[in-house]
């Protein structure tokens, strides 16, 4: 106040203890805090820097949710993939089942010549006369059966024959009345062998195929595995269906967008695929038409061969990004330490240094009040006399 006046002693012993409480309070708003620097005004530069770290620390921190998010959906597809794999082995296993059953048919087809002249044997087929050399062997297509053609060498040996009737899935034999039998293998045992034909002068002739004979017992097994295997296909598409986490199916059509820093620049985009039955190139078969033969069942196998290759090989690209994507999110982390450490460097106080200051700034003070004391002793010298 101006109407007072103060010594210069006094004065300069309060600005002392002004300067030192002003100083005190300082330490101990660091110590209550934790921080030196707590508003711009303590230090513009480092306050704005570390405000600038801890914004991106906390937009990355932010974007960690979505990332987490992001890996469950890959191991939600990963374990649907796992079972799917699990479901395909198990319907190629009933597939396989049918190689090992019965044929299916008491008797497969077969058409046979008439009868040969003894001159015809296993070693040599061509006679001269039933059968002649250069003649030709043409045998219709029929379901199961390809077209067949040979003609026939000199010396043609029934062994010979029969090298070429395999891909047509058809066998030779002379029985008992010398006569050339043409048989189905077990492969095509439910197709009925087409026309046969013999063009050249010689005399030989085939009778009309006669039609596979019914099983009804193996076939009976063979319409219960139709139906295990329709069971394991319905269960393909349903767990397809399954493999969703927060409504993203990576199996069913959905894609998965995932954004790993706070421009958006950086980002993963992992396709979804369809995994169904119908999508992996399986359906269900019918009962007394699928699975009569080894044909069928080979057919089967192919396409679950197929569909096994398809999932192998979307597990390879899925374990790949579910790697990119974990990699990604520890580097995130990483990441945000480094920024909050950065922070703290900038604005942290030494609570060690702090401690001792406000210890030092105490004694600072007392001395200080002290001091100022002394400093109004002659004022109180003078108040004595006047009293």
């Amino acid at each position: 106040m101006s109407g007072i006046v103060l010594s210069a002693s006094v004065r300069q012993n309060l600005l002392s203890l002004q300067s030192t409480a002003d100083l005190l309070a300082t330490t101990q708003g660091r110590l209550a805090s934790g921080k030196k620097v707590n508003t711009a005004l303590d230090n513009p530069t480092n306050f704005f820097t570390a405000q600038g770290l801890d914004n991106r620390a906390s937009d990355i921190h932010n974007l960690l949710d979505g990332i987490g998010n992001g890996v469950q959906v890959l191991q939600a597809a990963n374990t649907g993939l796992t079972s799917l794999q699990k479901l395909v082995d198990t319907a190629k296993s009933i597939a396989n089942q049918v190689l090992q059953t019965t044929t299916g048919y008491t008797s497969k087809s077969s058409t046979a010549s008439s009868a040969l002249p003894a001159g015809s044997t296993s070693a040599n087929l061509v006679d001269g006369v039933a059968i002649k050399s250069g003649e030709t062997i043409a045998i219709a297509a029929t379901t199961g059966i390809p077209a067949f053609s040979i003609t026939l060498g000199a010396s043609e040996s029934l062994a010979q024959l029969n090298t070429a009737l395999a891909a047509s899935n058809l066998t030779a034999s002379l029985n008992s009345s010398n006569q050339l039998v043409i048989t189905t293998t077990n492969d095509a045992a439910s197709s009925t062998i087409g026309a046969v034909t013999l063009t050249a002068a010689g005399t030989a002739t085939f009778a009309a195929a006669s039609p596979p004979v019914v099983d009804a017992n193996s076939q009976s097994i063979r319409s219960s595995l139709v139906s295990q295997y329709n069971n394991i296909i319905a269960q393909i598409t349903t767990t397809s269906q399954d493999s969703s986490f927060n409504g993203i199916n990576l199996l069913f059509g959905d894609d998965l967008k995932l954004t790993f820093n706070e421009t958006g620049k950086s980002v993963l985009n992992v396709p979804g695929v369809t995994y169904d039955a119908a999508g992996l190139g399986l359906g269900p078969l019918t009962s007394g038409t699928d699975f009569l033969d080894n044909n069928s069942a080979n057919a089967v196998i192919a396409k679950v061969t197929a569909a096994s290759d398809t999932l192998r090989s979307e597990a390879s690209a899925l374990g790949s990004n579910l790697s990119v994507v974990q990699i990604r999110q520890d580097f995130a982390k990483n990441l945000i330490t480094v920024l909050q450490t950065g922070s703290s460097n900038l604005t942290l106080a030494d609570s060690n240094e702090e401690a001792a200051n406000s210890q030092a700034l105490s004694t600072r003070q007392s001395i200080a009040v002290s001091a100022l004391a002394l400093s109004n002793t002659s004022q109180q010298s003078v108040l004595q006399l006047l009293r």
